[in-house]
């Protein structure tokens, strides 16, 4: 499901590659889907320019409630 214009609150990541989150206005805390270490850092690294530059993503969240998509508008 696709969710647009939503502010990022704020990002968490371990130190292990795959384990990153983002807190997204109105919707809460998400994991970013595992399974490929570099698309998983450059989701981190959008929600962090989004969040730096207080801009909005569209996100899409999966049936898992992990993010698998999203878009810095």
């Amino acid at each position: 499901m696709w969710h647009y214009n939503k502010k990022v609150v704020a990002t968490w990541a371990h130190h292990t590659s795959s384990l990153v989150y983002a807190n997204i206005e109105g919707i809460g805390w998400r994991r970013i889907k595992e399974g490929a270490s570099d698309g998983c850092t450059n989701l981190f690294v959008l929600f962090n320019a989004a969040k730096a530059n207080d801009r909005t993503v569209h996100v899409q969240i999966d049936g898992t409630d992990k993010i698998t998509t999203a878009y810095m508008v």
